[in-house]
């Protein structure tokens, strides 16, 4: 198979879609690879390493898009690159449809098999291909939200950690997953005062087991929610449900009870963010104020450390990249149900239930008959 990989284009997105190391597995069971020019530089990942790996180089993303049986990206496809997709060919990236009704209808309209990451499950349920970014994300997050702290950068002016005699900064996180969880570590390791919401006892009952009493545990209802966040320095939103828009859990009427100054870092903001004043920034223009409160909504997160990133992704798409490529799409999604729930578009029909039922279309599941 013939697997493509274009640099991404979205704004201040370094990450790419395979490694050297990755293109050297793909070479190796007999497969071609065709990456663009530079499409690694910015993870530190230069054209010579794939060459070496075994990579031809192509000039353009139009050479790569004309040419790939398999596309592998990072980012979901900028409208110019959907334009390029056609029939036939499999599309491998996140894609982040629910909140994004353009895009969904560019793929719909190109034909394209688009396999998302972040609805991949493995057998025990959970979301693979999401995780490794996720893990970045939460802890982006409270570093991110650190320094929009500072003074300089529109905050209060206070240091999460705190000092002898001052008292630390106070984190709020909402949502217990793999984002809150790596949020909650990176800020109890600064020192700050932490609280975390999520709505499921059982999720709770692990955490207190892990944190005890550094981390003050909360059942996420309304009330809580209003109440910590109205107290909080920092607040982390990481909201998640599978495939679908977050939802609003933290109102604008709870945001304008916080102190001017304070911060919220939306990591659900990939899925329509789970803050109702939230709405996507860039890495060049990160931040924006409503009611005194700063908003931190980057879309691509993990794209500022893009050598971390691009590695700890590779670690886990590598094997469903090398499934597709040896076994063909139909066959590779009729093999593992976990891949097939990655299935977001398939020739103009929205294969996602959650996908469907947030932008209107029908649900149209995959056909056994036809994933054979």
């Amino acid at each position: 198979m013939l697997i493509g990989v274009p640099r991404e284009i979205k704004n201040h997105e370094y990450r790419v879609g395979l490694t050297p190391a990755s293109v050297q597995e793909l070479c190796a069971r007999g497969h071609r690879v065709l990456v663009e020019a530079g499409a690694g530089a910015g993870a530190g990942m230069d054209d010579t390493a794939y060459r070496a790996a075994g990579a031809d180089i192509a000039t353009t993303a139009a050479d790569v898009f004309a040419s790939a049986e398999l596309v592998v990206k990072v980012k979901e496809p900028q409208p110019a690159e959907c334009r390029q997709l056609r029939p036939g060919q499999v599309l491998f990236t996140y894609l982040h449809l629910a909140p994004d009704p353009e895009q969904a209808g560019l793929l719909l309209e190109s034909g394209v098999t688009a396999i998302a990451y972040e609805t991949v499950t493995d057998a025990r349920g959970r979301l693979p291909l999401l995780a490794p970014m996720s893990e970045v994300a939460g802890r982006l997050a409270v570093q991110a939200g650190a320094h929009c702290l500072e003074k300089a950068h529109g905050g209060a002016g206070v240091l999460l950690g705190g000092v002898p005699g001052v008292a630390p900064g106070h984190v709020v996180v909402i949502g217990g997953g793999v984002v809150g969880e790596n949020a909650t570590q990176m800020a109890v390791g600064l020192g700050a005062e932490v609280t975390l919401l999520d709505t499921s006892l059982e999720r709770l009952r692990q955490l207190a087991d892990k944190y005890g009493s550094r981390v003050r545990l909360v059942h996420a209802n309304a009330a809580h929610v209003a109440a910590y966040v109205a107290a909080a320095d920092l607040v982390v939103g990481a909201v998640l449900v599978p495939g679908a828009a977050a939802p609003h859990v933290v109102t604008r009427a709870m945001l304008a009870a916080m102190r001017p100054g304070s911060v919220v870092v939306d990591v659900a903001i990939d899925q329509g963010g789970c803050c109702e004043t939230s709405h996507p920034t860039t890495h060049a223009e990160p931040t924006f104020v409503v009611d005194g409160v700063v908003h931190y909504c980057v879309a691509n997160m993990p794209g500022a450390v893009p050598r971390t990133s691009t590695l700890a992704l590779n670690n886990a798409t590598l094997p469903y990249v090398l499934a597709l490529a040896d076994k063909g799409v139909r066959r590779a999604l009729a093999d593992d149900a976990g891949l097939a729930a990655g299935l977001n578009i398939d020739g103009g029909r929205v294969t996602c239930r959650a996908v469907a039922e947030a932008l209107g279309y029908t649900w149209s599941p995959l056909d056994p008959e036809r994933a054979a």
